[in-house]
């Protein structure tokens, strides 16, 4: 079917109206910070607006207190993550909220007091691991195991359920893999931990807003994410955690204010109470202004569905991956072949990828590098049409084609 066509028939098509987008530019970075929706500059004008109107009042008074905007929004971001509402809490962001469900959940003993987590994996994740298993007294370098990649880009089943051994406390995954865009058998991975005694958590910071998550259901113990990839909040949007309710007796590792019962904060006990659910889990106070842009996009999550935002986004990566196969031999494909195996972006490798990917900075197409040699293209299920992929490829065509590439290879065979 032609690009015209597919157009024609996307359902999702009229969402485009909802975006900024700057006239000629072929934005293709969503995985990476999501595109200004109208709705979430209304929404963030709104709260400004709420502090120019009331002051100090604004916690307690307008349309959207700011009490509990929090728990608001996160009853709302729960379906999307396929969990309850009260296992979500919108709040910090991926590193600060590893670390507060590690201190949470994570438990070493003399048995087990490993982590598990991949070679692939995105460094903050890392970082964040390796320093909370120093606070706990433990060597990275003894408790910190890394699932290794046969190819440097995707990792096996087999591979990951081999390092789930009987020292093994924690497994902590991407849901995807940040360059290539593998999705991971979440549901697979966490049975077959959980048959084994370990608990397991998933960063989704590439998969939210792209792919439906069943969280509760596949019985996964915690989750961090962003929202200003795919969820399109804006950039530094707060981000979100999920614990699972079985959990939820723990107190949290990293105790602050706003993880208080709600009916008993201002209080001033110096007694920490609790909150029932995954509010308990937040520290500070929350950041107003970089989670308002979030109901705007919530909206629009809401009225597209996520089953659909994840349909029209395979249909559009298939689109590209057979275009690219056809046009651009040079580039390898990366990204798991299947859909089942894949997120919302494709990863293509190719040793003057950075070069490549200043090119297309120029030629009006907005990629994304990743060191060494990967160029991500994430076309997003509300803004992207079929025909503006197409175009883009035809861009990368001619760029992979003319002077301009050659004149790369000769610059870097001269630097050599």
């Amino acid at each position: 079917m032609k690009a015209e066509q597919m157009d024609t028939a996307d359902v999702l098509a009229h969402f485009k109206e909802e975006f900024h987008e700057t006239a000629g530019e072929l934005y293709m970075d969503g995985n990476s910070l999501g595109l200004m929706s109208k709705r979430a500059e209304a929404a963030l004008e709104a709260a400004l607006a709420s502090w120019k109107i009331y002051g100090i009042d604004g916690w307690t008074e307008g349309e959207r207190p700011w009490f509990t905007l929090a728990e608001e929004l996160s009853a709302r971001v729960a379906p999307i993550v396929g969990a309850k509402a009260h296992e979500v809490m919108v709040t910090g962001s991926i590193t600060s909220n590893i670390h507060q469900m590690l201190s949470t959940v994570f438990a070493p003993t003399a048995e087990r007091s490993v982590i598990v987590m991949d070679e692939l994996n995105f460094p903050s994740d890392i970082y964040a691991t390796e320093s909370h298993l120093r606070l706990r007294g433990l060597n990275p370098a003894e408790a910190l195991r890394k699932v290794p990649s046969r190819d440097g880009h995707t990792l096996m089943l087999e591979d990951i359920l081999a390092q789930l051994q009987g020292d093994v406390a924690v497994v902590l995954l991407p849901s995807v893999l940040y360059r290539s865009g593998q999705l991971l058998p979440m549901r697979e991975i966490t049975e077959a931990a959980h048959k084994k005694g370990i608990l397991v958590g998933f960063d989704l910071a590439h998969s939210i807003g792209a792919i439906p998550h069943t969280l509760h259901e596949d019985g996964v113990d915690f989750a961090v994410w962003c929202h200003y990839k795919y969820m399109n909040s804006g950039p530094g949007g707060t981000g979100g955690l999920y614990l699972h309710e079985r959990h939820h007796t723990l107190l949290p590792g990293n105790a602050g204010w706003f993880g208080s019962d709600k009916t008993k904060q201002f209080d001033m006990d110096h007694s920490f109470t609790k909150a029932e659910g995954a509010g308990a889990y937040q520290i500070g106070t929350p950041h107003i202004f970089s989670m308002a842009p979030l109901f705007g996009s919530l909206e629009l999550f809401e009225e597209a569905g996520i089953e659909r935002i994840r349909e029209k986004s395979l249909a559009l990566t298939k689109f590209m991956r057979g275009l690219a196969a056809e046009h651009l031999p040079e580039l390898q494909d990366v990204t798991p072949v299947k859909d089942e195996d894949r997120g919302g972006h494709i990863a293509f490798a190719h040793p003057e990828a950075a070069r490549i990917c200043k090119a297309l900075k120029q030629a009006g197409v907005v990629p994304d590098f990743r060191a060494p040699d990967i160029i991500r293209l994430a076309p997003v299920a509300f803004h992207t049409s079929f025909k503006e992929v197409e175009e883009m490829v035809m861009r990368l065509k001619r760029i992979m084609d003319e002077e301009t590439y050659k004149q790369f290879s000769n610059e870097r065979n001269v630097v050599a």
